[in-house]
């Protein structure tokens, strides 16, 4: 099964993601729960945690060469933000039975 690629990335605080697919669908990732094992800890450093860049393929992010997340998890792990235009504001509905 194919995903969609990953065209961005960007930090919201210390430990959440906004993830935008090629599909137009964006992403709410919170990394809390992997803070706790070894290969994450060091995002518990806002600098680097900040640092995140997408990998050039769209199928991943990363930070460093140690540390990545691949675009399957985070397509299907975590919460669809869907976005509507209303006038000339745009809100943001969660939708949290993904």
């Amino acid at each position: 099964m194919t995903h969609s690629k990953i065209q961005s990335a960007q930090t919201v605080d210390n430990h959440t993601l906004i993830i935008s697919f090629d599909n137009k669908q964006k992403k709410k990732y919170d990394i809390t729960e992997l803070l706790n094992r070894p290969a994450f800890e060091p995002l518990k450093d806002p600098v680097l945690f900040k640092a995140v860049q997408v990998e050039k393929s769209g199928y991943a992010i990363s930070w460093n060469s140690d540390i990545d997340i691949s675009e399957y998890e985070l397509w299907t792990q975590r919460q669809l933000i869907q976005q509507f235009n209303f006038g000339k504001k745009n809100h943001n509905r969660i939708n949290y039975n993904i």
